[in-house]
């Protein structure tokens, strides 16, 4: 009984020791293979991170359409035109910009006269002068005899009462601000009586002076017969 405890004891002693003795044995060999110093890491080491849900999200179903269509740098210019600022800028819009592009000069209106000129016209016959002013349309603006302003019978034909005619209807214009809207004005002499040559003397005058620079033309209407039908019978005294 002893002798099998204290064989049963040696070999539980031996057991141990080479138990203890084989880790520095395995150390050693390990060592002496790597003579390199072992560092230890002082810095944590990092969890791994979690991956976002859009790489989750790409690659269960695949890159977006957004990612596929993606311009490229070169292409960046060529796409700005299409976006949308410039196409709404492109439309037309309702706000009123015209006060950021206003010229500070006042923009000089067109007048009704650029193509055609006012009408002043003369109508000087051996009985009466009938002066008209006309638009460039021609309308009337005043139309008046010598005996509209108090002529009667045979004063209306002379020269006085043409003077006199050719007087007023400017004043009439110059009071209604006419002068002022002609730019061009074309005089136009019809018959051959002294009110002819009174209404240019007007003219020539210091009273016509608003309207003498702005003559342009002057034209004579007077109706010259060709043949045609007989004349009327002279008067004899």
């Amino acid at each position: 009984m002893s002798r099998s405890l204290t064989s049963r004891l040696a070999a539980q002693s031996l057991f141990q020791s080479s138990r203890a003795t084989v880790p520095k044995s395995s150390f050693q060999i390990a060592r002496s293979i790597s003579q390199t110093k072992s560092n230890r890491d002082d810095k944590p080491r990092r969890a791994p991170s979690r991956p976002s849900t859009a790489s989750l999200l790409e690659n269960i179903y695949g890159p977006s359409e957004t990612s596929k269509t993606r311009p490229s740098p070169n292409n960046a210019m060529a796409n700005l035109s299409q976006s949308l600022v410039f196409q709404t800028l492109d439309k037309s819009s309702t706000i009123d910009t015209s006060t950021l592009s206003r010229d500070t000069r006042r923009q000089v209106e067109a007048k009704e006269d650029d193509l055609e000129p006012y009408h002043f016209h003369i109508y000087s016959h051996k009985h009466n002068t009938h002066i008209t002013c006309t638009k460039p349309n021609r309308e009337p603006i005043i139309s008046l005899s010598a005996g509209n302003i108090g002529f009667r019978k045979s004063r209306r034909g002379l020269f006085d009462s043409a003077y006199s005619l050719t007087k007023y209807v400017l004043e009439r214009l110059i009071h209604n601000g006419w002068p002022m809207k002609m730019n061009r004005l074309e005089i136009v002499l019809r018959g051959f009586g002294q009110g002819r040559e009174a209404a240019l003397k007007v003219l020539m005058s210091p009273e016509g002076k608003v309207l003498r620079d702005k003559i342009v033309r002057v034209a004579d209407s007077t109706r010259i017969k060709f043949g045609g039908t007989r004349s009327e019978k002279p008067r004899r005294l």
